[in-house]
């Protein structure tokens, strides 16, 4: 009889609970980890809509749903009446040590999702990052690919990039071509005015809005400068760059004008009136 009564209180006192607490703690991991996936679906959801990058989203999502199942099996040992203090203490620390560790990785992830967020360039704008310029290839997590004019492939760190001047030659849909041509002093001034805006006003490439600047810059020493300032669409930026410059000195040469470079005159004393002095 007082078997049978032992056996009923440790029942009572230790196996029934204890069977409660880890019905309760696989309840919790269950419903935990449904409500996991749920929320990573929603956020998953959310991120398409605001049309953010593929890449960034499966992150996001691959981290959302692996920092809510931790907090999940930490609930689920605490109900089993596993003290979890130390267990967060040490992957408090854990994520510290990596976190030095990944310093530079982490910066660069941290810039990679503030690119693919705020979007100053897409894959194929033309642009300048970190001193560098040719096509957006790919921009990743942690670096961005650039595919050069001479066909060079350049991986730069996104760190690099954000933390730098970004200059995207393709946000635009115009661009000024700024050229400077010089004629010599001796030269017609009015009729190389003319010659100039003729050479712009002929393209069909330029733009009549805003209107083309042809003007005189500057009275340097050994030329009169003018700047030449049409706007054109970004894709015939370097092609009307090119063929103006070309056009500015056959059309020179034909009627002409002269471009000056840069010379020094130098005066000598006659040898008679040297050799007097001497």
């Amino acid at each position: 009889m007082f078997e049978d009564l032992n056996i009923e209180a440790m029942a009572n006192t230790f196996i029934f609970p204890y069977a409660a607490n880890i019905a309760l703690a696989i309840a919790i991991f269950i419903v935990g980890r449904w409500l996991a996936n749920t929320l990573t679906d929603v956020v998953v959801r959310l991120l398409k809509k605001s049309r953010m990058d593929d890449m960034l989203i499966s992150f996001v999502a691959s981290m959302t749903k692996t920092i809510l199942l931790l907090f999940v099996a930490i609930a689920a040992l605490n109900k089993l009446g596993i003290d979890t203090t130390s267990l967060i203490a040490l992957l408090g620390a854990a994520g510290l040590a990596v976190g030095l560790a990944l310093q530079n990785s982490l910066q660069n992830f941290a810039a990679g999702v503030m690119l693919i967020v705020f979007r100053p360039f897409k894959a194929g704008d033309f642009v300048e990052l970190a001193g560098v310029a040719g096509v957006v290839e790919n921009i990743g997590i942690f670096s961005s690919v650039l595919r050069t004019g001479d066909n060079r492939e350049l991986i730069i760190p996104n760190g690099a990039i954000y933390g730098g001047i970004i200059t995207n030659y393709s946000a635009r849909s115009t661009r000024r071509v700024d050229m400077v041509f010089g004629v010599a002093y001796d030269d017609d001034l009015k009729a190389a005015k003319e010659l100039l805006r003729s050479i712009i006003l002929a393209d069909d490439r330029v733009l009549s809005d805003p209107e083309p600047v042809v003007a005189v810059s500057e009275l340097a020493d050994s030329s009169v400068n003018f700047i030449v300032r049409p706007w054109v669409k970004s894709a015939d930026y370097w092609p009307v760059l090119w063929d103006t410059t070309e056009k500015v000195k056959l059309e020179f040469d034909a009627q002409g004008l002269s471009i000056p470079y840069p010379q020094m005159d130098i005066h000598m004393p006659e040898k008679s009136k040297l050799a007097t002095e001497i």
